[in-house]
């Protein structure tokens, strides 16, 4: 590869970016005073979060440069019950995203590892991170980012138990298609690699850092940018009582919510600030937290992925997992909050 090849991939601009200056530039030219709204709503907004945000790059940052995310192997090692606690344990409060989960899926069902603790770990996983917490905590409040962190815990759990005993009765034997391989190139999370948890003196690490603190960085300011944006529109366009009569109180909110949250989730971060706008305009907190839970664990674009690695059967059972644990943990949520 060139370095002018390199250069120009490295600075390409994400269609997120462009998507979002158009629209923009749309506002700005047919509806100057919303645009100049939204303009400026979006940027005290994103201001106001900036501590949050530049405290979970750094410790992503130090979690890779460490080489602390390449001994997840080893958590996954012991008898049955304990993989799974250990599985939703570690996927709750692992800085993996969505998609960074697909290269350690992959490589756990190449190594043989029980599905229990897997399914455990994919559905954990992707419903809270260090970075998920503290933007939950800044948006919506301490309460609700504990209570994701339990519902993360509480469906690793739930999904564990439930492919343990469905295994009992002959099903999901051999999850894995055949001649499936991780189509990644990221090297494997099952490694050995030693962990250096004072990397700065180590030239290739701190490159890695600053380059996470780099990528991480511009994707989730992206995704934050254009979900404050899409919140400045909502408090214009959206009528409060319209989000209450379908979203509120009512018997149909709840799995309404579930089932929206898939085909409608944005982004893990984006949909934050949405859902803390939403609250505010009379959406139950149950509702809330059922639509972020389903969003985030059905992710389309990691769960269109993950589909080419397992059988259907057990794809199945990861979608049904995901939404029957959703809809209980908004459940038990709106009951006793």
């Amino acid at each position: 590869m060139t370095t002018s090849t390199f250069r120009l991939q490295h600075w390409r601009v994400s269609p997120v970016w462009l998507g979002l200056l158009a629209v923009l530039l749309l506002f700005m030219a047919f509806l100057p005073s919303q645009g100049w709204s939204s303009l400026t709503f979006t940027l005290s907004s994103f201001w106001s979060i900036a501590p949050f945000l530049l405290l979970s790059l750094v410790f992503a940052a130090w979690v890779k440069a460490s080489r602390l995310d390449k001994q997840l192997g080893r958590v996954f090692a012991g008898h049955t019950a304990l993989v799974i606690v250990s599985a939703a344990a570690f996927g709750a409060l692992s800085p993996f995203c969505s998609c960074g989960v697909i290269p350690i899926i992959a490589a756990l069902l190449t190594a043989g590892v029980p599905l229990a603790g897997i399914m455990a770990f994919w559905l954990a996983s992707p419903l809270m991170s260090p970075e998920i917490f503290l933007l939950s905590t800044a948006e919506l409040g301490l309460g609700f980012a504990l209570a994701r962190v339990i519902t993360a815990l509480g469906i690793g759990l739930l999904a564990g138990v439930v492919v343990v005993w469905l295994q009992s009765k002959g099903y999901l034997a051999k999850p894995q298609k055949q001649d499936q391989k991780p189509s990644c190139g990221c090297s494997s999370p099952l490694s050995k690699a030693s962990v250096n948890m004072w990397f700065w003196h180590d030239p290739a690490q701190r490159r890695i850092f600053w380059e996470t603190v780099r990528d991480t960085g511009l994707l989730l300011s992206k995704w934050l940018l254009v979900a404050f944006f899409l919140e400045s529109l909502l408090l214009r366009y959206v009528p409060a009582d319209l989000v209450a009569s379908w979203l509120g109180e009512g018997i149909w909110a709840l799995p309404l919510a579930t089932l929206v949250g898939v085909p409608a989730y944005l982004n893990g971060y984006a949909a934050i600030p949405l859902i803390a706008r939403l609250v505010d305009l009379g959406m139950a907190p149950g509702a809330g937290l059922a639509f972020l839970t389903a969003g985030a664990a059905t992710s389309i674009p990691a769960a269109m992925a993950v589909y080419p690695l397992v059988k259907r059967n057990v794809f199945a059972c990861y979608v049904g997992l995901a939404l029957v644990g959703s809809w209980l943990a908004g459940l038990l949520y709106g009951v006793f909050v």
